[in-house]
């Protein structure tokens, strides 16, 4: 089956619909047109520059390129997770914890998947890291960037609660555990969702291209369900990660809560 492929006519029957709402928006006072139009050129342009990028990648078949490439996407997604919550640590304390959780996750889940059960011929082929490196990485900053939202926000409204858990000779570990948990379940409730509507509400993104290209079915299927499973062990640990050393930035020597190392 030959994959098929829009031309410049099936793109701009897609566009008119932006178009269309962006009209839409207008008439109505939604004032959204601009922002819908900038955003959909972006993506154009974005797009188009990735795709020129990733062909001249993946024809040299460089792992350095590869590397670089995947080091570029994990720093974009660092910087996306740290200046998307409203609450900021202290010396640029959101990116730095953002910086290590998304590195450290993205590789431990990509390197997993490449290495056992993809493996690829090398493992590094960008064909294979660099797509699959970009899925894990929008877990990861989905996951990320709302348990980070959430334990900062949680740490200033339950200020209260945990100084008087402190004060009673709780240990800041213990004092702080609820908030953790609630922000690790509220960073994995995405990809909960996507697990639970896979199949007879959706059909995933992975498995439709898959489809889409002339792939078996049930092939695309066994690729999707792994896939699934990747992204539910890097969103539980970027939740996690992300959420542990943000309260730990929160904490002295003595284990008290400095909320004044805290920017609102």
């Amino acid at each position: 089956m030959t994959p098929i492929i829009p031309d410049a006519l099936d793109l701009g029957v897609g566009a008119a619909l932006i178009v269309v709402e962006a009209v839409l928006s207008l008439l109505l006072g939604l004032g959204i047109h601009r922002t819908m139009l900038v955003a959909a050129t972006r993506m154009v342009v974005q797009l188009l520059l990735v795709g020129v990028a990733l062909r001249f990648i993946f024809a040299l078949g460089s792992p350095w390129l590869t590397l670089l490439a995947v080091v570029v996407m994990a720093s974009v997604a660092a910087r996306e997770v740290g200046a998307r919550p409203r609450a900021r640590l202290r010396r640029y304390g959101n990116y730095g914890v953002s910086a290590i959780t998304v590195m450290a996750v993205t590789t431990l889940i990509s390197a997993l998947a490449l290495t056992t059960a993809i493996r690829p011929d090398p493992w590094w082929t960008p064909q294979y890291a660099i797509p699959l490196t970009g899925i894990v990485l929008g877990s990861v900053l989905s996951a990320s960037s709302l348990a980070l939202d959430s334990v900062l926000q949680a740490v200033v409204q339950q200020r209260p609660g945990i100084e008087a858990r402190l004060a009673l000779g709780e240990s800041f570990r213990s004092a702080s555990q609820p908030l953790l948990l609630d922000a690790i379940r509220r960073g994995t409730l995405p990809i909960v969702n996507q697990m639970s509507a896979a199949g007879l509400v959706t059909l995933p993104g992975i498995m439709t291209g898959q489809i889409l290209a002339g792939l078996d079915p049930v092939a695309a299927v066994k690729y999707q369900i792994l896939l699934m499973f990747l992204l539910a062990g890097s969103s539980v640990a970027a939740a996690a990660g992300i959420a542990v050393l943000a309260v730990r930035r929160l904490t002295d020597g003595r284990e008290r809560l400095r909320l004044d190392w805290l920017e609102r």
